[in-house]
Parts: structure tokens; C-alpha cells; sequence
């Protein structure tokens, strides 16, 4: 995106060192707009394996602790 805008700025002639500037400050909200349904899908995804890796973490020290009989034994 930011080069797409930076293009755009330089073919009504802004230099292209200021064109990229102005580009990233301008990519950086709408970014957030456009990409806003997947950033929220991957906090998702990051959170509820976040939770079964907790889950996970305090059954393997419940085995530790010996509170829990493994499947196996």
C-alpha cells in the first residue's frame, strides 16, 4: 500500500523521498481500516491459543505436582 500511495504522489510530481514520508503517515490509519477484520481474526486466533497452551501448561504441572493420574498409567 504504502508504495501503490507513494506512486500515486510522485506521478503529480512530489519528490519520491517526500512521496514515501507522506505515503507511510497516510498508509498507516488506513491500514487499520482495510486490514481491520483480519488484524481482529488473528487476536483471535493468537488468544484462544494462547489459552490452550495455559490449559495445557497447568495440566503437564498438575501431572508434576502428582494431582492428576497421567492417561497412560
Amino acid at each position: 500500500m504504502v508504495i501503490v500511495v507513494a506512486f500515486l504522489l510522485m506521478l503529480v510530481t512530489v519528490p519520491a523521498l517526500v512521496a514515501f514520508a507522506v505515503s507511510v503517515v497516510v498508509v498507516m490509519p488506513l491500514s487499520l481500516l482495510v486490514f481491520g477484520n483480519l488484524r481482529r481474526r488473528v487476536a483471535v486466533g493468537m488468544a484462544e491459543r494462547a489459552a490452550v497452551r495455559k490449559a495445557r501448561r497447568e495440566e503437564l504441572m498438575a501431572q508434576l505436582r502428582g494431582e492428576r493420574a497421567t492417561d497412560a498409567g
